[in-house]
């Protein structure tokens, strides 16, 4: 960024910073109080040992901006976030079916339909208590924090937090859910009475209820089992499909259960919260592990801001700037932000500190004394002006300048 042969002679941000004062703050770049820390590093292999202590006080900030910002829409969903890393740190996960497969996981809570950010925490490895029904149930209550978030959303998730017991205790706090379910969580119906045939066509569907529970299992490219607590079984509703019918593939309209349907409209709420912090990431390279969360928290921050933005502009009825676009303008107030900032903060420079011409007196004829650069000229030419930071008197006049010439051999 700091090259000047072509084609890196960009004129930002070398216009605004040199590269070693970029370098110098990022080096310097910490995120917790240094002596707190190492008071946190002595209790290391002890219970009080905090283990996300150097990220805890922007951490805790963005968590906290995030829930008070926005109020989400009805529909909200939970999933895994992946930031990548390889640093040797122990609470670094590997997760196979993700696209980032290596890095470290966060529990996120957003938005279905625009992608907010609402609430997340860092998975800190096995070494966590986790108590009660386990990490799947106990993630889910603790980023649904009612006394923030309120009562009445419809919660969408995968089959790693889908429970009976967890949509038992949502239903009691007046939250209703859907996911996909696996046949062998505790109190899933055992029956086989009303299961799909072994060659079950596609767009096959049979279902039962359990207490306020729907469980409904239907034929896509396979078996697709779901449970929910706010649908009906079904209500006529139909999807696209290719299907193959007489050795041709032709696109076919098949019944799909409504909790299905629903659940392929929401449940994407994390991914393309994803997908628009992947499209222009600040992260950068780093070795130190609390920097890449820095990084990310400030992505979280952008695409959170360009989140409210695009829903205000919409609200006005106006049409909201693209995502890059917002970013250029944002960079752009920032900078001027910054740069106003530092004239404000700048020292004014007094005249005793800067060569200024003055007057003795009140007038230009109260006082007069010999110009120094006459006098050194073998003249004694007397003047009224003089410098405020040498205090030697000096010419200033149409015809003459001693005072620039003082100044210039200086």
């Amino acid at each position: 960024m700091w090259r000047r042969e072509w084609p890196y002679n960009f004129t930002f941000p070398r216009s605004y910073m040199t590269r070693d004062t970029f370098e110098a703050m990022f080096w310097s770049l910490h995120l917790c109080d240094i002596k707190e820390d190492e008071e946190n590093q002595k209790k290391k292999g002890t219970p009080e040992y905090d283990r996300l202590f150097k990220i805890k006080p922007l951490y805790s900030q963005i968590v906290t901006a995030c829930n008070s910002l926005f109020q989400p829409c009805r529909e909200i969903s939970i999933d895994e976030r992946m930031v990548a890393s390889k640093a040797r740190i122990g609470f670094r996960q590997f997760m196979r079916d993700k696209p980032t497969k290596f890095g470290y996981k966060l529990f996120v809570l957003a938005e279905s339909c625009s992608g907010y950010t609402w609430n997340f925490f860092v998975y800190q490895g096995k070494s966590a208590n986790v108590q009660g029904e386990g990490l799947s149930f106990t993630s889910v209550m603790d980023l649904m924090n009612f006394a923030l978030l309120g009562k009445g959303y419809h919660l969408y998730v995968d089959n790693f937090y889908t429970s009976p017991a967890l949509f038992q205790q949502l239903a009691t706090n007046h939250t209703a859910a859907c996911g996909t379910i696996r046949q062998t969580r505790i109190g899933f119906p055992k029956t086989k009475v009303n299961d799909l045939p072994k060659k079950a066509e596609r767009g096959d569907m049979r279902w039962l209820r359990k207490d306020n529970l729907l469980f409904v299992k239907w034929k896509d490219t396979k078996e697709v089992t779901v449970c929910s607590s706010v649908h009906k079984a079904y209500s006529g509703d139909s999807t696209r499909r290719r299907v193959k019918e007489d050795g041709q593939w032709h696109n076919k309209n098949i019944p799909v259960p409504d909790a299905i349907r629903d659940y392929n409209r929401y449940m994407g709420g994390v991914d393309l919260s994803d997908a628009m912090i992947q499209y222009y990431s600040v992260r950068g390279k780093t070795m130190r592990w609390y920097r890449t969360f820095f990084y990310h928290f400030v992505d979280i921050a952008v695409v959170n801001s360009y989140i409210l933005f695009k829903l205000s502009a919409i609200g006005r009825g106006e049409t909201p700037m693209s995502h890059k676009r917002f970013r250029e303008v944002l960079m752009k107030e920032m900078v001027d932000e910054a740069q106003a900032a530092v004239a404000a903060a700048a020292p004014r420079p007094s005249l005793s500190t800067t060569c200024m011409p003055m007057y003795f007196g009140q007038t230009a004829t109260d006082q007069r004394r010999v110009c120094v650069v006459c006098k050194d000229q073998g003249r004694k030419v007397k003047t009224p002006v003089y410098c405020s930071k040498c205090d030697v008197a000096l010419c200033f006049t149409s015809s003459r300048n001693c005072f620039k010439d003082y100044h210039l051999r200086m």
